[in-house]
């Protein structure tokens, strides 16, 4: 067993090697750890995606695997920007809740979706109407395309539109995201925020809060990289701070050792990491409920083809351990392919091993190829 492990760990350190040489100190000595990297490449056989897990403590990257129709690309997980989908709710809550413009008992109706005009955005049978924690345990569209739009559009708290998106684009920013965080990894690429040079480019007849409301569940002007999906959630397991991501095991990089604070205010974590709670325990992610507290967000990526599946999670609720992220492209609903693969990297990191049911399930899913379609 130790030779395999040795082996595994010598594998993935030449997969990195082969991603991005350049970026090795001399000695080699990553953060990996062998088992949960070999348990990630082998659930992505088959399928175009990545898996990161992160330590929250110190940013440590944990666990990078990836899988591509030309095998490992550490870019899959690092450069390559696309849209989180409904795990980007999160982030949105808590800006929402920082500045103000919705509280946890703030309430929206839902009937299957929303309608403006010939613009209609769908979402799944839940009961109505939903406060923010229910809203984000049952992944309501509606909830957050209409409390985003309110925030751009309110004329009251903001001088201007262009004023209400800087706002909410460096609350974003201040969460690791829009940007490279410049990890020790070549190749990071930054993603898209909007912002107001962006938009008034791009919509030259003017634009409001609806223009843009796609980008309230994760879609349309917004795009992450799943590292930074997983640093979003290293930020709301540690409520409110995080260390940029690195490989380089007991670095002294003044960069990687330096904590760095969002700028959502404290007390708004608490509702959203409960919401997070509920989804696995009655909500979009209960496929993964376990006797330890996980918490989630699941995300359903609409593009051509078959959607892709995202999650977002950490664990344990207290004192986290482990945050991770999940991208499988065109792998279906988030509860479908994304949240049982982190459920099975958060169970072998925390419990040291899967247990027989979760090794089958780990089987199961190692067999399923994914296409386009």
């Amino acid at each position: 067993m130790k030779s395999k492990i040795l082996l595994t760990a010598f594998a993935v350190m030449i997969g990195y090697y082969t991603a991005c040489a350049q970026e090795l100190p001399t000695d080699g000595k990553l953060t990996i750890r062998p088992m949960l990297q070999k348990l990630g490449e082998r659930l992505l056989q088959g399928k175009t995606g990545s898996i990161v897990a992160i330590n929250p403590a110190n940013g440590e990257i944990l666990c990078l695997a990836t899988n591509t129709p030309n095998g490992y690309d550490v870019r899959q997980a690092i450069g390559k920007p696309q849209a989180p989908g409904s795990t980007f709710k999160t982030a949105q809550a808590l800006t929402l809740l920082s500045e103000g413009i919705v509280t946890p008992e703030t309430t929206v109706e839902c009937n299957n979706g929303v309608t403006d005009g010939n613009i209609k955005v769908g979402c799944h049978k839940h009961q109505t109407p939903l406060a923010l924690k229910e809203a984000l345990a049952q992944s309501c569209n509606t909830w957050f395309l209409m409390t985003f739009a309110s925030m751009i559009n309110d004329d009251f708290m903001y001088e201007s539109k262009d004023e209400a998106i800087t706002t909410w684009r460096s609350y974003m920013q201040s969460m690791g995201l829009g940007g490279p965080m410049h990890i020790d990894i070549k190749g990071e690429q930054g993603g898209l925020l909007a912002g107001a040079d962006y938009l008034n480019r791009r919509y030259k007849d003017g634009w409001d809060g609806k223009t843009i409301w796609w980008a309230g569940m994760g879609q349309g002007d917004v795009t992450c990289t799943p590292l930074q999906l997983c640093n979003l959630a290293v930020t709301i397991a540690n409520r409110g701070w995080y260390y940029v991501p690195h490989i380089h095991k007991d670095t002294k990089n003044e960069r990687y050792l330096k904590k760095r604070e969002t700028k959502v205010k404290k007390e708004a974590y608490t509702p959203v990491i409960e919401g997070m709670r509920m989804a696995v325990e009655k909500g979009t992610a209960t496929c993964i409920k376990t006797t330890y507290p996980i918490c989630g967000k699941t995300g359903t990526i609409e593009n051509p083809g078959q959607d892709h599946s995202a999650f977002i999670a950490f664990a344990p609720m207290k004192n986290p351990k482990i945050a991770v992220s999940v991208y499988v492209e065109h792998g279906g609903f988030g509860a479908d392919l994304a949240a049982p693969i982190a459920g099975l990297i958060i169970e072998e990191y925390l419990k040291g091993k899967l247990s027989e049911d979760s090794e089958a399930k780990a089987k199961r899913i190692a067999a399923k190829t994914i296409g386009k379609e």
